[in-house]
């Protein structure tokens, strides 16, 4: 089977890192996707692990289209009867399209619809649908006109991960942060430090993937009712799976501050609630006050970005503190996602790296402080 996963823009490579990694084959990787091949285990297996993917996507079709009446066409031409039955809802939950000639995404939406039941109607000799069953939410992509066709597998987006009952106020998130932390050279041995941890993203994630925790271990997939599709021992393999290589022996040091005590207590509960809680500090804490005995740490942060004229007024201060902060730091590395176009000035420094991401709709950049690397530990029998 052929399947896409959907990631942010710019953080393609991550996620083909991730799916080669899980074993299977890449067959494409476009702007904000990644094709990839595989058996139908890899519809439970890529949503239970994938850390930095949306959604995963079985590909039903691809063609071209420069008109309605071809895109009807074509796509009543798919074998829908092959993954949806009699009783099935389904629907086009949304249809993109980019560089083409069809353009209107609800008429798109709408054609693609009644070519599907034109399909089935034709296939289970009825006329009518109850579609009272399992849900089939289709995808389209439109792209130079190409046309992409896909089933969505996933259901509510996977950045969801069900422990974050709550959130700050304009959280990171769940993927992007895992993302953004795979970006850099942190490990889990490694001291790492969020001084505007919010509802506790960016700690939370780095201690699932120090604990080696699979991400989708505690939700439910859409995927997981379409048993004429992916057999119910898929999903119970990929959970045993998932449990066998849990590591809770391993000691993380890593820590979150924030200004506002309610946001600290967001943070604790959302821990708590992906089960990591032991494994993480919290404290109330100023980025002013931010400073560390031990060498070779790690801060990854998101701080404000001012999208209110009166908080892009105590921007400079804010960044100028975590500059000086960062400053007494010795050979601390640091990586910040803003979307604030002075950070680099009032931090006090020029990044090493500097890459451009999309926070949600929002153009951000990654700015990354490289620090020393530790010496490398001579091995006792050595």
């Amino acid at each position: 089977m052929t399947f896409t996963a959907l990631c942010h823009f710019g953080l393609e490579a991550v996620l083909k890192r991730e799916i080669t990694d899980l074993g299977y084959d890449i067959a494409a990787v476009e702007d904000g996707r990644v094709t990839f091949t595989g058996d139908e285990g890899a519809i439970a297996r890529a949503n239970i692990f994938l850390r930095t993917a949306e959604r995963v996507m079985i590909r039903v079709g691809e063609f071209k289209a420069y008109s309605f009446d071809e895109l009807f066409e074509n796509v009543k031409a798919l074998s829908w009867e092959d993954y949806i039955p009699e009783n099935g809802r389904f629907w086009v939950t949304k249809a993109t399209t980019k560089n083409s000639k069809l353009f209107s995404s609800s008429d798109i939406q709408s054609i693609v619809k009644k070519a599907m039941v034109e399909r089935l109607k034709d296939h289970y000799g009825i006329s009518w649908f109850s579609e009272d069953g399992d849900d089939y939410p289709v995808r389209i992509f439109i792209h130079k006109d190409v046309v992409t066709v896909g089933l969505d597998t996933s259901g509510v987006s996977l950045h969801k991960r069900g422990y974050r009952a709550m959130t700050a106020k304009a959280p990171i998130s769940e993927t992007l942060a895992a993302a953004l932390l795979m970006l850099t050279p942190w490990k889990k041995d490694r001291i790492l430090v969020d001084p505007f941890c919010g509802s506790g993203t960016f700690p939370i994630e780095a201690a699932l993937m120090g604990l080696n925790i699979a991400p989708g271990m505690d939700r439910e997939f859409t995927a997981e009712n379409w048993t004429g599709i992916v057999p119910k021992k898929a999903w119970y393999d990929a959970i045993t799976e998932a449990n066998d290589i849990i590591d809770r022996e391993s000691k993380l040091t890593i820590q979150g501050y924030d200004i506002d005590s309610e946001v600290i207590k967001a943070a604790m509960a959302n821990a708590k609630a992906a089960g990591v809680s032991e494994h993480i500090h919290f404290q109330q804490r100023a980025v002013k006050d931010l400073s560390h005995a031990k060498k070779y740490g790690f801060i990854i942060t998101n701080p404000p970005y001012g999208e209110r004229l009166e908080e892009k007024e105590a921007l400079p201060a804010l960044y100028g503190e975590l500059g000086a902060a960062y400053k007494g730091l010795d050979s601390w590395s640091m990586f910040v996602v803003t979307s604030y176009e002075e950070a680099e000035k009032y931090i006090g420094r020029k990044a090493d790296k500097n890459r451009k991401i999309y926070n949600g709709m929002i153009k951000a950049y990654f700015y990354q402080f490289y620090g020393a690397k530790p010496p490398k530990r001579v091995k006792a029998d050595q």
